[in-house]
């Protein structure tokens, strides 16, 4: 039988736990973003920001990857809203890009400083080091691959080529965007019938027929396609609270992650 007595926990914990531990474990369990670097497969130092506020054993890890021309920046609204909903978050800045709400692509500085190509697939061994490096620090509960526009394109290169990388794989506005590089003209699509992890694509209504092919050539079962009734955007900025059609992709994400990655249990 439980005690009317109500027992004062603030007062309990205090009393039990020194004062600097509990501002330590405050501070450990409400993090909400730090800055990190780590190297790329060429040694590259790669940037990228931690949204990581959940014990790894409750939460998957969401890998963010951004658009041409855009930096980690692109996820400064998205990544709170992902942990919200119960995920963490890495968001990266790949060296093929530049810069995006206010936030500048330090990867895509380097790789100029030190005269590197900076092409989309060039960024490929940013994408894997990323992965690699959530899957050690933040992948207990599993690691998903994020990607938008050309980013997109290349995770869903990577699910099908790269067994055991990702768990799954949310693709926004994929495309063949390679072909400048010396990639065939269905690169995507043929390493796209290879996958065999829960796979969302979603993009602009105008851009569906961009994809649809790739869609088709996936094997799983576990394939999810959203194009909105609106026009919708291009990319991950699809999911930008400041356009009115926002909310349907976030709806389509929501029940994506709730089907395949639930979170805490």
């Amino acid at each position: 039988m439980q005690s009317a007595r109500r027992i004062d926990m603030k007062k309990m914990c205090k009393s039990i736990v020194p004062p600097v531990l509990l501002l330590l474990l405050a501070s450990t369990a409400l993090q909400a973003a730090g800055h990190i670097t780590f190297p790329s497969e060429d040694g590259l130092p790669v940037s990228a920001e931690v949204y990581a506020p959940h014990a790894s054993a409750a939460a998957p890890v969401i890998v963010l990857f951004h658009q041409a021309g855009a930096s980690r920046g692109e996820y400064v609204e998205i990544a709170p809203w992902l942990n919200r909903l119960g995920y963490n978050c890495l968001a990266v800045d790949q060296r093929s890009g530049g810069g995006m709400n206010g936030v500048a692509n330090e990867t895509a500085q380097r790789a100029e400083k030190k005269n590197l190509p900076t092409g989309y697939v060039d960024a490929l061994p940013d994408i894997r080091a990323a992965l690699r490096y959530a899957r050690r620090h933040y992948g207990e509960r599993g690691v998903l691959a994020w990607g938008s526009s050309y980013s997109a394109a290349l995770v869903l290169q990577l699910a099908g080529t790269s067994p055991g990388l990702v768990d799954g794989v949310l693709a926004f506005s994929p495309g063949e965007y390679f072909r400048r590089a010396g990639k065939g003209a269905t690169w995507i699509q043929s390493s796209a019938r290879d996958i065999r992890v829960p796979v969302l694509i979603a993009s602009a209504r105008d851009e569906a027929g961009e994809w649809a092919g790739i869609f088709a050539a996936i094997e799983s079962k576990h394939k999810v396609a959203f194009v909105p009734a609106t026009a919708g955007r291009h990319g991950s900025r699809a999911l930008w609270s400041r356009y009115r059609d926002s909310d349907a992709y976030r709806e389509a994400v929501q029940a994506f992650l709730a089907q395949y990655f639930p979170v805490g249990r």
